[in-house]
């Protein structure tokens, strides 16, 4: 990152932040914010206030909005990262114990 951005984001607060994305928990949230710091994209976890109804996690990974686009993507392809390689081992035939009975050797 150069010095100019670095000092531009060493302005900023949270409040100048936006959501990019919410995590089912800390740990994927850590994730996240650890790979958009490795493409140069400042990244804070925060827990919002909300209620206990809300349809989706309260655990936000939130950037500078100047950013946002750039770290969607970041996050997107990760995560199609980590869903292919879902789809690619996964084996149909052994969802329940009596495929895997009969595939033992």
């Amino acid at each position: 990152m150069n010095k100019k951005k670095e000092e531009d984001n060493n302005k900023l607060s949270v409040e100048d932040y936006v959501t990019v994305a919410f995590a089912e928990d800390l740990d994927l949230a850590g994730h996240y914010k650890q790979l958009l710091v490795d493409n140069d994209i400042p990244a804070v976890v925060r827990r919002l206030t909300s209620s206990k109804s809300a349809p989706f996690s309260d655990i936000a990974v939130m950037v500078p909005e100047e950013y946002l686009d750039e770290a969607y993507a970041v996050i997107a392809s990760e995560i199609d990262y980590e869903d292919f390689f879902d789809l690619a081992f996964r084996d149909d035939r052994l969802d329940d114990e009596e495929d895997l009975s009969e595939n033992i050797l």
